[in-house]
Parts: C-alpha cells; sequence; structure tokens
C-alpha cells in the first residue's frame, strides 16, 4: 500500500461523501491542524490488481526545528492559528512585501478575527486598520510594480516567533493545541522584530501579554448571551 504525506498551510475539509460500492472514509477530524487519514474507495473486483492508496494531509506551520517532526516532538496547531498565518501571508501579498513577518501575522491574527488573542487586541483598541497604518509607518510602502510569492517566506524573527510558540506548549506539558494567543505571544517575545515594535506603539505592553497568557491554551471562550 503506497503513502503520500503532504503539507499545507491552510485548507478547510468540508465533508466528505462516501460514493457507492467503496471501502469507508477513515476521517480522524476535519478541523485544520489535524492529521487526516483518507482510504481511497476501490471496487473490490479490482482490490487484487490495484493496491488502495492511503493519503495522509498534515495540517501544520513552519518550524525552524526539524528535528521536532522526526522525533515526534511537536504539538499540532490549531485551526484559527493555522487560518491566521494564512491570512497572515495574505496581508504580506496585499501590502507587496516580499516576506511574511511579525507584523504580517500580526494583521493576519486581527483578519481571523474570532480567536481570544483577536478579541483581546481589539479590547486594548489595537485594531487591523492601526496595525496597517503603522506598518507602513515603520515598513514602508512596497514597489507599486513588485508582486510577492503566492506564500512570502517568513522573516527569521517571524519564525522564531512561531517556534517560540510551540516551545511554550511543550514546556506546558500539555495536550491541547497551538493557540492564536501562543502565536501573538511569540511576536511579542520578539523584541526587536516589527510586528513587536508596532503592539508597543498601540498600547500593548508586558502586562497586557501576562494578562493574555492566563488563557493561552484557549483559542475561544463560548457564550450563551
Amino acid at each position: 500500500m503506497t503513502s503520500v504525506s503532504i503539507t499545507l498551510s491552510a485548507l478547510s475539509v468540508s465533508s466528505l461523501r462516501k460514493p457507492s460500492n467503496s471501502t469507508p472514509c477513515n476521517l480522524s477530524t476535519s478541523f485544520l491542524g489535524r492529521k487526516l487519514s483518507i482510504e481511497i474507495p476501490h471496487s473490490n473486483k479490482f482490490a487484487s490488481k490495484h493496491p488502495t492508496p492511503v493519503a495522509t494531509v498534515l495540517f501544520s506551520l513552519p518550524t525552524g526545528k526539524p528535528e521536532r517532526i522526526s522525533s515526534g516532538k511537536t504539538s499540532q496547531w490549531s485551526a484559527r492559528a493555522i487560518k491566521s498565518f494564512a491570512m497572515g501571508e495574505l496581508e504580506a501579498r496585499k501590502l507587496k512585501y516580499p516576506n511574511t513577518g511579525t507584523e504580517a501575522l500580526l494583521m493576519g491574527i486581527l483578519v481571523e478575527g474570532t480567536s481570544i488573542a483577536a478579541k483581546f487586541l481589539r479590547a486594548n483598541g489595537i485594531t487591523l486598520f492601526k496595525v496597517r497604518e503603522e506598518t507602513v509607518k515603520l515598513l514602508g510602502k512596497s514597489d507599486m510594480y513588485f508582486f510577492s510569492p503566492e506564500h512570502p517566506p517568513l522573516t527569521e524573527p517571524a519564525q522564531r516567533a512561531l517556534d517560540w510558540a510551540v516551545d511554550q506548549k511543550l514546556k506546558s506539558g500539555d495536550s491541547g493545541e497551538i493557540t492564536v494567543s501562543h502565536l501573538l505571544l511569540g511576536i511579542w517575545s520578539e523584541k526587536e522584530s516589527a510586528g513587536h515594535k508596532i503592539l508597543v506603539s498601540l498600547g500593548f505592553d508586558d502586562e497586557k501579554a501576562k494578562e493574555l497568557s492566563v488563557s493561552m491554551d484557549k483559542d475561544y471562550v463560548l457564550s450563551f448571551k
């Protein structure tokens, strides 16, 4: 039986249909940030001649420490964190920047908008419009004739922010997912990065970071109001 491994930045899996005369699909989850194992349907009369392939889709974010993957010492990113990352890439492209920096990841968090981290930022007056405005002030505008790559590569500070988030999750010993709050605090940990400087200029500080860290292992809060 052959195996295919695919790594994607972001992808939503909405539904899987079971065709007639097929083996059932083995679906562990339909949400982002989880491993999805799919057994491709096949007809019984061709089973002996055509082995059934199994596709494994692993939803993850880039890492600067690939040894973690081989050793199995890693945690899964939440759906909201992966979407925030994807929105960050898109924001970098909108500004025609060659790379996805911490400022773009910060904008991505606000574009996704539903996480505890995003709501915390807005509650403290840090909005997408303000972050985008501060980004242009700090980094300037790109050449109007420049076109960003489809997936602008991460800057070194942005990659370290992602790795910081993973490290903190592993240190906690918790088996849950790496959340958007981990990502935001990872950006904050990069003191010389554009994202950190923009947060400072908009009133974010260590006290607010400490307040957010209390709910770092959650991505959202259910409300019945």
